[in-house]
C-alpha cells in the first residue's frame, strides 16, 4: 500500500534529519516552546503529502471526510482540522529536506529545463490578494498575464526531477541565480524552449560540462546540430506534461491558500507526491538513439 510505504520512508528520513535540524536550531537560537502534540512529524507530513495522491481537491475535505473517517486506524492519535492546520507550519523544513535528499532523480546526462506559473488569484485581484503581499509578483508567459510565482524545473528523460526553485512570478528564466541553483550538479545535454537562449547563458554552461540546446528563433541562422539532439529537442514537450501533471493531478495549483508557509508546503508536498508515482512521462530511447547519443557526446 501506498500510505505504507510513504510513511515508512519519511519516518526512515527524520528518525536520521531530525537530530540533526534540531542541533542546527540550538547553534542559530532559533528553539522555541512548543506544545507537545500525539502527531508524530512523520506523521504529519505523511497526511500533508498523502492529499495531493488523494481525488480531493481541497485539503479540508479531504481531512474531515477522509482522514478523520477512514484512516483513523493508520493515524489514532490524529487531531481536529483546525489544530492540524497550527501544527502544519512545522514540516516545512523537513518536508523540502525530505525533498532534496531522498526523492531527486538520478543525472543521466540528458536533462530538460523549464518553468511553469503558480497563480495565487485572478489577475484582476492581484492588488485585493493580502497573503502573499510583497511575495508574489506579477509575470508574463505566452499565456497571457497571471499574479504569483514560478515554478522553475528540470528533469530527465525518465520524468524524475533533477532540481526545482521557486520565483516570484516577474522572474525571468535566464535570472543568474535560478540558473546557478538548478544546474549546480548537472552534466550533459540540457534543453530548453527559446526562452533560455542567450550567448552569455550558453557559454556559462559550457564552461560547467553542461550543453545547453534550445530551438532558434526565426531571425537567427540555422546550425547544424547532431541528429540525436534534434531528436531530443522535439521531445522536449516532455517537461511541460510533467508540469500539466503537477497542477492538474498534484494539486500544485490553486488559489485557496491563506498563510505563505502553507503554500510552500502545499508546493513541495505536490513535489514529492509526483515522484511517488508509478507512471511518470518519460522518453524511451532504443539502442540505435543511444549509440547517435554516445557518438555525440
Amino acid at each position: 500500500m501506498i500510505l505504507t510505504k510513504l510513511f515508512v520512508e519519511i519516518d526512515d528520513f527524520y528518525k536520521s534529519f531530525e537530530p540533526e535540524y534540531h542541533k542546527s536550531l540550538l547553534s542559530e537560537g532559533k528553539v522555541k516552546r512548543r506544545r507537545s502534540t500525539t502527531l508524530s512529524m512523520s506523521e504529519i507530513m505523511t497526511i500533508v503529502v498523502f492529499f495531493h495522491m488523494s481525488k480531493f481537491r481541497t485539503f479540508k475535505d479531504y481531512y474531515i471526510r477522509y482522514v478523520q473517517k477512514s484512516l483513523k486506524s493508520a493515524f489514532p492519535a490524529l487531531v481536529s482540522y483546525q489544530r492540524f492546520v497550527e501544527l502544519m507550519p512545522r514540516v516545512m523544513v523537513p518536508l523540502f529536506a525530505f525533498m532534496q535528499q531522498r526523492r531527486l532523480g538520478p543525472i543521466t546526462g540528458i536533462s530538460f529545463i523549464d518553468s511553469t506559473t503558480i497563480k495565487v488569484c485572478h489577475i484582476k485581484r492581484e492588488k485585493q490578494n493580502r497573503v502573499f503581499a510583497g511575495l508574489a509578483a506579477k509575470g508574463r508567459t505566452t499565456m497571457g498575464w497571471f499574479y504569483g510565482f514560478k515554478l522553475h524545473l528540470v528533469i530527465n528523460e525518465k520524468g524524475e526531477i533533477l532540481s526545482f526553485f521557486f520565483t516570484p512570478g516577474n522572474s525571468s528564466d535566464q535570472d543568474e541565480k535560478v540558473i546557478d541553483h538548478l544546474c549546480k550538479n548537472l552534466s550533459g545535454k540540457l534543453f530548453g524552449d527559446k526562452g533560455y537562449i542567450s550567448q552569455k547563458l550558453f557559454e556559462k554552461l559550457w564552461q560547467q560540462g553542461i550543453q545547453l540546446i534550445t530551438k532558434i528563433r526565426k531571425n537567427m541562422k540555422n546550425k547544424l546540430i547532431p541528429l540525436i539532439d534534434k531528436l531530443l529537442l522535439r521531445k522536449r514537450a516532455l517537461i511541460e506534461s510533467i508540469n500539466d501533471q503537477l497542477k492538474n493531478v498534484a494539486m500544485l495549483e490553486h488559489t485557496r491558500h491563506r498563510s505563505p508557509i502553507n503554500a510552500m508546503i502545499n508546493w513541495i508536498s505536490a513535489l514529492i507526491a509526483y515522484t511517488y508515482q508509478p507512471k511518470k512521462p518519460s522518453i524511451r530511447l532504443d539502442e540505435s538513439e543511444r549509440n547517435l547519443l554516445t557518438v555525440a557526446a
